[in-house]
């Protein structure tokens, strides 16, 4: 009896398991399996970003040279060939061979880190200035507030933006309310910059760790190896908290920063051809404080205003912006249509569908012809 159930169970097992046959009506073929990763083959519009030809990098000397608020001894220096990583590797060295004070320290730093950012800096500055720590977000943070109190300028880096939540007692307890705290000692963790591979390059780098408030600075790991352009050779710096006008337009100020603005100019440029509008494209570069006045001045002139950004639309950079721009009296009597915010969903960023998360190009086009249409 019991073989008789096993033998009745394993043929309703083999007949369960076994595929349906699938019927499709007359000319329409099965659907075609493709990695998750890879666009559609009739995608329109969310295409692959080729960063070799994108104009948001630059692709010539002469283009690197022209960069907005360049300091006149980079501008008439010359350039190197750089991706991300090396970009950010070469701010970390000027940084080191220029000022004694400045230490880079955290997981796996003195190794060159997981990306490579630090790499040979140990070999070329010594291991009691670029050093690895425990694996402890709060204690690196820590750490480096302390060590910026005492007047060095640390560079901590937290290797993964993913991680720095534990960190968050200490950014926001202690670093960002020193300053008030101490009152007339003059202690303050001024001389902080935490850097997290989550843009901006050398300049801004530079600025950052030179900066006498303390400094979160935001990598875009998507871009260490595939954004690759001409960078002055020269020491500089990038003004914080000025925006940079990408591309000027005339009819819609699209704002954003750091990887969506790769997916931004791919919209601007079919909603240019298809719309015949003209689409000023301006990056933000530092989001606090952010530049209010060469925003205001966009959107008075083009009287419609799209904000695009990774992090949830609740509460976001897009909502301080909208905000202040109808804040402005002058700014807001030119609008022509409400301020439109394409952002990430108010839920956590899902690692399977952060495709679906994040603004594509499709929803930026879309953002951009309803704005057109009010």
């Amino acid at each position: 009896m019991k073989s008789e159930s096993i033998r009745h169970l394993a043929r309703a097992a083999v007949h369960h398991h076994r595929s349906p046959r699938l019927h499709l009506p007359a000319g329409l073929s099965p659907p075609s399996s493709r990695a998750y990763s890879t666009h559609p083959p009739n995608a329109k519009l969310n295409l692959p970003i080729d960063y070799a030809t994108t104009p948001l990098l630059a692709h010539t000397p002469q283009a690197a040279l022209a960069t907005t608020d360049l300091p006149a001894p980079a501008r008439g220096g010359a350039t190197r060939k750089m991706n991300f990583f090396q970009a950010v590797n070469d701010a970390l060295a000027t940084a080191l061979a220029t000022d004694e004070t400045v230490l880079v320290f955290g997981e796996d730093v003195a190794f060159g880190g997981v990306f490579r950012c630090s790499m040979n800096l140990a070999e070329s500055y010594g291991a009691q200035r670029v050093f690895n720590t425990p694996l402890t977000e709060q204690g690196i943070i820590g750490f480096a507030i302390g060590a910026a109190a005492e007047g060095m300028r640390p560079v901590a880096e937290i290797q993964f933006a993913d991680y720095v939540y534990p960190a968050f007692d200490q950014l926001v307890n202690e670093a960002a309310k020193m300053r008030y705290r101490e009152g007339r000692t003059g202690r303050s963790a001024g001389g902080l910059t935490v850097r997290m591979p989550c843009g901006g390059a050398k300049g801004l780098l530079l600025a950052a760790i030179r900066s006498n408030d303390p400094c979160i600075f935001m990598e875009p790991k998507i871009l260490y190896r595939a954004a690759v352009e001409q960078v002055p050779a020269e020491d500089y710096e990038l003004p914080l908290s000025k925006a940079e006008v990408l591309r000027p337009g005339e009819h819609v100020t699209l704002i954003s920063y750091g990887q969506p603005l790769y997916a931004c100019a791919a919209a601007i440029e079919r909603a240019e051809r298809d719309f015949g509008v003209s689409v000023e494209l301006i990056d933000l570069r530092t989001i606090y404080p952010w530049d209010k006045d060469t925003v205001f001045d966009s959107v008075r002139k083009t009287g419609r205003c799209v904000v695009v950004h990774e992090a949830m639309v609740n509460a976001g950079v897009g909502a301080e912006v909208a905000a202040a721009i109808q804040e402005d009296p002058s700014t807001f009597v030119r609008l022509e249509a409400p301020v439109t915010r394409i952002a990430g969903w108010s839920i956590p960023t899902p690692l399977m569908y952060e495709k679906f998360n994040f603004p594509d190009v499709t929803r930026i086009y879309d953002g951009i012809r309803r704005v057109m249409e009010y």
